[in-house]
């Protein structure tokens, strides 16, 4: 079991253990030796969200690193997909990322990227948790510090070179939601230079104001614009970069799953048919059958973009992601990608010259989710709740699923109910969420 690394990374709520500025110092201290025993020459790379206290973390890690012998790369804000990517072409040992995803400012974590850009392996979590508990040790060899000036560059490039050359997004208006984020600054450049005009909002971070009520999380921000202003699509993302959701021009809002589905048409359309996609647990069960019918096969991971990446690896395939909108296409990038997904989701669109409620034949089933908050030890919810939950399975049967499962992040248990009536998903996640309760 991993003492303080969750499903991505280490995450909480800044001044509570373990996101304090003398935790974060052991950490880079204790990834740096990690990484240091692995390498003759290590170095890291640190970039960070738009949080105010991404400041203090950034320099905790900094000295971390350098007194276990590390060099390091400074990012500033920057998205977490750009760290995979700096890490990468970078050749270095690993890459660091400050954020807190589309948590509110008073949360932040830190997460990891190993060398090949892919998150870090669990063992090596639990190595660099060995450490933690080790004293501090000066090493022989202090880290040097420096600003990789060009990072943002470097990745703007990136992300169009993932986009066909022989198309453009020219003629098309979108409303682009940067949350207040990591993308306020690279996303705008990325697609103003292939050819689309763009309205900007969520762009004007101050250390406070990230996900709070903009972005992929709070999308009717950029509905109500996409609105106002008669654009063709709205695009936005969440607070680090790594999640995206996009809108059409009649207001239909695409999550994770569709924007899936989008581009694994694409894909079939420039003759580059995918065997499979992976999905998760929590992937709505029309998509699943909607791919099957056409001769795809269909995996589900746990939940975790991580996990996601393990099943594509495993079977050799491309594309997958979650509904929450991370989507990975690992011939374009190592890791999920928001604005990498919406330019092949864009790209679809223009080359297919169809609207997305065109490609996507099918209706989700429908959904209920709640978040039960826990008051007592984990083993006692699952006690008391699995009665509730074998009798919700043998009464939907092939027509749903239930999915149940304890927070990686904070202290609740989410319940998910599928169903292909609406009542039947409600009255059953209402009856385990009771359940749970006690």
């Amino acid at each position: 079991m991993r003492k303080y690394f969750g499903t991505d990374g280490v995450r909480g709520k800044v001044g509570t253990f373990p996101i304090t500025p003398d935790f974060a110092l052991r950490l880079g201290y204790a990834a740096g030796k990690v990484l240091a025993s692995r390498r003759k020459k290590p170095a890291v790379i640190i970039g960070k969200d738009t949080r105010l206290s991404g400041y203090l973390f950034e320099s905790a890690l900094e000295a971390g690193f350098a007194y276990a012998g590390v060099d390091v790369y400074m990012a500033g804000p920057i998205p977490t997909p750009a760290i995979a990517y700096l890490t990468k072409t970078l050749r270095l040992s690993a890459g660091v990322v400050i954020s807190a995803s589309h948590n509110p400012y008073h949360d932040n974590g830190i997460k990891f990227f190993s060398a090949d850009g892919s998150k870090l392996p669990d063992d090596i979590e639990l190595e660099i948790e060995a450490v933690l508990d080790q004293e501090m040790v000066i090493a022989n060899r202090l880290g040097k510090v420096r600003r990789l000036e060009d990072a943002r560059g470097r990745y703007i490039e990136f992300c169009k070179s993932t986009f066909p050359n022989a198309l453009d997004l020219k003629g098309l208006k979108i409303v682009l939601d940067c949350a207040h984020g990591a993308t306020y600054y690279v996303a705008p450049y990325v697609f103003e230079e292939l050819g689309a005009d763009i309205i900007r909002i969520g762009c004007n971070p101050d250390g406070l104001n990230i996900n709070d009520g903009y972005g992929s999380t709070h999308p009717e921000s950029m509905l109500a614009e996409v609105k106002r202003t008669g654009a063709d699509y709205g695009i936005a993302f969440d607070g680090d970069g790594d999640r995206v959701v996009i809108a059409d021009k009649h207001g239909n809002l695409l999550n994770g799953d569709k924007l899936i589905y989008l581009i694994v048409q694409a894909y079939a359309a420039i003759g580059n048919r995918l065997p499979g996609v992976v999905g998760t647990v929590m992937t709505n069960m029309a998509m699943e059958v909607a791919l099957k019918n056409q001769g795809y096969e269909f995996v589900r991971a746990k939940v975790g973009d991580r996990y996601v990446v393990e099943e594509l690896l495993n079977r050799g395939w491309l594309v997958g992601g979650e509904a929450s909108g991370h989507i990975l296409c690992l011939d374009k990038h190592s890791t999920g990608d928001g604005i990498i997904a919406a330019l092949q989701v864009l790209s679809g669109i223009v080359s297919l010259a169809k609207e997305p409620h065109e490609v996507i034949d099918w209706q989700e089933y429908p959904q209920t989710m709640l978040n039960v908050h826990l008051n007592k030890e984990v083993e006692d919810w699952q006690s008391n709740s699995k009665s509730a939950i074998d009798e919700a399975v043998a009464s939907l049967q092939d027509d749903g699923r239930v999915i149940v499962r304890a927070s990686g992040t904070e202290p609740l248990v989410r319940v998910m109910v599928e169903a292909k009536d609406s009542d039947q998903a409600l009255k059953w996640a209402n009856k385990i969420a009771d359940a749970i309760k006690g």
